[in-house]
């Protein structure tokens, strides 16, 4: 729990208090990360330390740029998962929430609903399919207050998949690693076409020299159209600029 104990510090001026059950949690999704990784290809980072740092620290930093707006009870969705970065994390931390984990492999799916229920956490619906079918259905189409990327694609692509999800006066917030100034300015048409967003981008270090983040938070201020998001494979091979 020496990892848990450092966390919990660590986070508390950001206004999370994790008490001593969110903690068990945090040391259970480790243990369970590490043992279904060796038969299952979920991440290259198993080191105790650096989990804690590169992936549970990390998810949480979203809930520097949510403000106040995270104390609320959220309704969120998590495109691409994977093993569940930064849904899992930021669902531990605010038990209220309603969490939306959408992800293109079965197997990752089945891995975070057995997360969910060995971790008792409620309201987690893990969905297998991509983002570019479930971002046109009426019950996803523009109903979160916020949805989130751990974000491989360009910023223009991403979002692309994710603003649909977002209601107006909601956010999308993309966790990108390498400075993205380039990204925004390439992306400015897309973030206008999808929704008028305005973007607020926060540069974070993480703790022992473990690399450098980029928070780029996109508020929408008007409806996704219709049109988007485009069939399967076309957003990254015509993205829109």
């Amino acid at each position: 729990m020496e990892q848990g104990l450092w966390l919990q510090e660590t986070v508390k001026p950001w206004g999370i208090h994790l008490d001593e059950t969110q903690l068990k949690q945090f040391d259970q999704y480790f243990h369970l990360l590490v043992e279904t990784n060796k038969v299952m290809n979920l991440t290259g980072i198993t080191e105790e330390r650096e989990v804690y740092v590169k992936h549970f620290y990390d998810s949480l930093t979203l809930m520097l740029q949510l403000g106040e707006k995270g104390r609320s009870a959220l309704r969120m969705i998590d495109v691409g998962t994977g093993a569940g970065f930064p849904g899992i994390p930021l669902k531990i931390a605010n038990p209220d929430w309603k969490v939306v984990l959408l992800d293109s492999s079965r197997k990752r799916i089945q891995f975070l609903e057995q997360i969910a229920g060995e971790l008792g956490l409620q309201n987690v619906t893990c969905i297998h399919g991509r983002a570019e079918d479930f971002a046109h259905q009426k019950e996803y189409r523009q109903m979160f207050d916020l949805a989130t990327a751990r974000a491989v694609a360009k910023l223009n692509v991403i979002a692309e998949y994710c603003l649909p999800f977002v209601k107006v006066g909601g956010s999308f917030i993309a966790m990108k690693g390498s400075a993205v100034d380039e990204e925004v300015v390439e992306a400015k048409r897309a973030l206008h076409v999808l929704g008028k967003n305005q973007v607020e981008v926060q540069k974070l270090t993480l703790p022992d020299e473990m690399g450098s983040r980029h928070l780029v938070n996109l508020t929408k201020r008007d409806h996704t159209p219709k049109a988007y998001p485009r069939k399967a494979g076309t957003p990254v091979k015509q993205p829109i600029v």
